[in-house]
Formats: C-alpha cells, sequence, structure tokens
C-alpha cells in the first residue's frame, strides 16, 4: 500500500511536465489544390508537399522538405555520390603528389607505355596488309580473278585464308583504336588530375 502515493506523485509529475518541442509544434502544408492545411500528424499524401513547422506562436521554427521521387532521389543519390569521389580523388592528389613535376613524369610514363602497345598493333597491322597482299597475288592466278582461259577456280583452302586473315586484320585495327583511345583517356584524365592539383595547392587552407 505504500507505493501508491508515490504513483500519484508520479502520474501527477506527468500531467504537469511541459509539452516536447514536437507537442508544441504544428505543421503547416498547402495541398495540390492551393488549401492550406495545419495539423500535429499531416495525412500521408502531405509527404508530396513542403511543410512548415510552426512553434505554439504560429512562428516558422523549421522545414520539412517534400519528399523526393524515385528519380529525383536517384539523381540525388548519383550527385552524392560523385561528390565523395570527387572528395577521394582530391584527397588521393594532396598525398601522393608533392610537385605537379611527379603527375606528369607518370603521366609520361603510362603514355609511354600505351606508345609501345599503338606501335605493336601498328607493326602487326602493317604486316597483316602485307600478307593480304600476297594472298591477292594468289588469287589472281584463278578464277575469276585470273584473265587466263585455262586458269583454274579458286581453291576453297586459299578462300579460308583470305577471310581469315581478313579477320585477324579486323581484329589488329580494333586492338590499335582501343589502344589509342585508352591513349587520349589517359592524356586527358592527367591533365585534369594536374589543373585540379594546381586548384588545391593554390589554396593553402586545404593543405
Amino acid at each position: 500500500m505504500r507505493y501508491r502515493p508515490l504513483l500519484a506523485l508520479a502520474a501527477s509529475a506527468l500531467a504537469c511536465a511541459p509539452a516536447t518541442a514536437a507537442d508544441r509544434t504544428i505543421q503547416r502544408w498547402v495541398d495540390e489544390k492551393g488549401v492550406v492545411h495545419y495539423g500535429h500528424a499531416p495525412p500521408p499524401e502531405a509527404v508530396k508537399t513542403d511543410r512548415t513547422l510552426l512553434n505554439s506562436q504560429g512562428v516558422p521554427v523549421g522545414q520539412i522538405p517534400r519528399q523526393l521521387t524515385p528519380e529525383e532521389a536517384a539523381a540525388a543519390q548519383k550527385q552524392r555520390e560523385e561528390e565523395a569521389r570527387r572528395r577521394a580523388q582530391d584527397s588521393f592528389l594532396l598525398t601522393t603528389y608533392t610537385r605537379v613535376s611527379d603527375i606528369e613524369r607518370l603521366r609520361d610514363d603510362q603514355l609511354g607505355l600505351i606508345d609501345a602497345q599503338i606501335e605493336l598493333a601498328k607493326s602487326s597491322l602493317a604486316a597483316s596488309d602485307e600478307k593480304l597482299k600476297a594472298l591477292e597475288r594468289r588469287m589472281s592466278n584463278f578464277r575469276p580473278y585470273s584473265t587466263t582461259p585455262n586458269a583454274r577456280r579458286l581453291p576453297d583452302a586459299l578462300v579460308g585464308e583470305v577471310v581469315q586473315a581478313l579477320g585477324e586484320r579486323r581484329s589488329l585495327q580494333e586492338t590499335l583504336s582501343r589502344h589509342e583511345q585508352q591513349r587520349e583517356e589517359t592524356r586527358a584524365r592527367y591533365e585534369a588530375d594536374i589543373a585540379r592539383y594546381l586548384e588545391l595547392t593554390s589554396q593553402p587552407s586545404i593543405r
């Protein structure tokens, strides 16, 4: 029985306790028809519009932004990821290099390796062209490429060699184009890194 006074005292304290910030504020929003609404618990459709938090005197004290559409949410997430990637890249530049010449030296090394691959692809492509020319000379001895009346029909084996050689040349050309594109992308990336590094190091507070 001695607990009853304590329970009564606790209940009285709760009843007299000041309202929380959430209890003291109400939300104001405008629906799709332009009607202004006020309330502590807006309906689900209210999330589609911005809501203003008002205190007990009706003074705005905060803002609840509307719920983003799936497309807007995806765009916002993409922007956050891009900003995080940019911050990580900035940190990498500042912690990896001490001067612009460091970036230029690494750029030149990378481009040198790619240039070697380009030269190898060009050499292989030239050899492929010579092979095709030799096959054309062989084909000229057979019908329908030969003007000799008694020329034999073009052998199937030779046709197969030509088809294979053409496929090899096409593959080599694609390889060369890929290396050339890689070179341009590498050059552009390092040029962007140099420009960003200069931008970062021109601000003393960054480092």
